[in-house]
């Protein structure tokens, strides 16, 4: 019974009424627990030997109720964000009501506790929401559902009060707020030890918050802002930075900014000039924040490396669509060319391979075992696994390939900032370096 009704509500309900998503959170958040498997998980197939990389159905880690959300998810990005999307990327920005749509069905703050309105659901359920909106036609980067859900919000549920998670969550989880987080600076990008923005304590107990932060994705349309902040600038960075929550009335805002990619998701810089913030402005401890700041970073490689595998997958499947359609010289490209066939073989063989770890790594994850290095590594060979391939799947389209109408063109542009973000993959082989000293034996 509970198997048909987590599926029931995932098929075709998107305007399902407000007043029936606590009772659809609910279902979904105890069904794995309550699950018995009418399909062993052995006998799931493995994206390799799937008809598409996209099919509902495969990977042994996930259950036929993750199916059935992923088939809301696909649903709601296929209704609600591809057909207007290209809007969207001309007015920099998606809407405030997408955010909303999506928090009524349940897509925002899918593992935040059911108590702050999340549904409380494991790791797996926010990567089929993170891949979803990849495996969209065109893989839709808008939308910055993810860093909402899946970057920002673990800092409240893991270090906030229960006032601070009382005072945000349910309206972050609702769609009602929109959050993000500020930690890159001017001068300081990956190095987050070289932050600026500070924050004093007053007599009276309250904070002044002054610096500027750039590159802040939501932060255009932001309700809620994590600044990360030095807070005891006699110490050393890694032991004297603190978080803090940061209304957007605290703040000014500069213009969006114009980007190569992502161009439907808005990105600006703030500003925070002498900010008064009340003293439960802190999140956490004081002093703590950088320590909190590597803990979940993780998470956030994962999610990157999710996201990248899925948007590379997707675009070998526009690939092999557009080759086993175009004619050229009496028969499809597939047919008569077999460089083609051979580089669509190339693709599909790295695609597997890499899903293979990143699988694992999720499994990892999911278990409370994945550690810096190996999330590093995730996003190192997703990222540049994803330029490649898309860069393939551009020229195999030919000159369509160049055309901003063709998903892989758009796909290209949005996959060259990820090797940037979360820390450059160049860093990312400087932290996985320092796990190949030899041991002496």
């Amino acid at each position: 019974m509970m198997r048909g009704a987590v599926r029931g509500l995932a098929r075709g309900q998107l305007s399902v009424p407000a007043a029936t998503v606590s009772t659809a959170r609910r279902v979904l958040s105890t069904a794995s627990a309550a699950f018995t498997e009418e399909e062993p998980s052995e006998h799931r197939p493995e994206p390799s030997q799937t008809s598409t990389f996209l099919d509902i159905g495969s990977r042994r880690l996930f259950t036929p109720e993750h199916d059935a959300f992923r088939q809301t998810c696909r649903q709601f990005f296929a209704e609600e964000v591809v057909p207007y999307h290209a809007q969207w990327e001309e007015a920099g920005m998606v809407p405030k009501e997408v955010w909303r749509k999506a928090g009524e069905i349940g897509l925002l703050g899918v593992n935040a506790p059911e108590e702050y309105g999340g549904l409380g659901a494991d790791i797996l359920y926010a990567c089929v929401t993170w891949e979803e909106q990849c495996y969209a036609k065109g893989s839709p980067t808008g939308p910055g559902f993810a860093l909402h859900s899946d970057i920002v919000m673990p800092y409240l549920v893991n270090y906030g009060t229960d006032a601070q998670k009382k005072k945000y969550l349910p309206r972050l989880c609702a769609g009602e707020l929109i959050c993000a987080i500020a930690m890159t600076e001017p001068g300081a990008g990956s190095d987050l030890q070289g932050i600026r923005t500070s924050a004093t304590r007053q007599p009276d107990g309250k904070w002044l918050l002054s610096g500027s932060k750039t590159y802040i994705t939501n932060g255009f349309q932001s309700d809620l802002v994590i600044v990360v902040a030095r807070t005891s600038p006699e110490k050393k960075a890694a032991h004297g930075t603190s978080l803090f929550l940061v209304d957007a009335d605290k703040m000014k805002k500069g213009t969006p900014l114009k980007k190569m990619g992502f161009k439907a998701q808005d990105t600006c810089e703030l500003f925070f000039d002498d900010v008064e913030l009340e003293a439960d402005a802190l999140l956490g401890e004081l002093d703590h924040g950088f320590y909190y700041l590597m803990s979940e970073l993780p998470q956030e490689r994962l999610q990157i490396a999710v996201e990248g595998q899925a948007r590379a997958e997707a675009a070998f499947e526009e690939a092999r669509a557009y080759v086993g359609a175009r004619k050229a010289f009496g028969s499809t490209l597939f047919d008569g060319q077999q460089t083609i066939r051979h580089k669509l073989a190339d693709m599909k063989t790295s695609l597997s391979v890499n899903r293979a770890f990143v699988d694992s790594c999720l499994d990892l994850h999911s278990r409370g075992a994945l550690d810096p290095a190996t999330a590093s590594m995730a996003k190192l060979s997703s990222t540049e696994l994803a330029w490649k391939v898309i860069d393939d799947a551009v020229q195999l389209h030919g000159g369509a390939g160049y055309m901003w109408e063709y998903p892989v063109a758009r796909n290209l542009a949005d996959s060259r900032v990820p090797r940037i973000y979360a820390g450059t993959n160049e860093i990312m082989k400087e932290l996985i370096s320092r796990t190949c000293k030899a041991v002496e034996v």
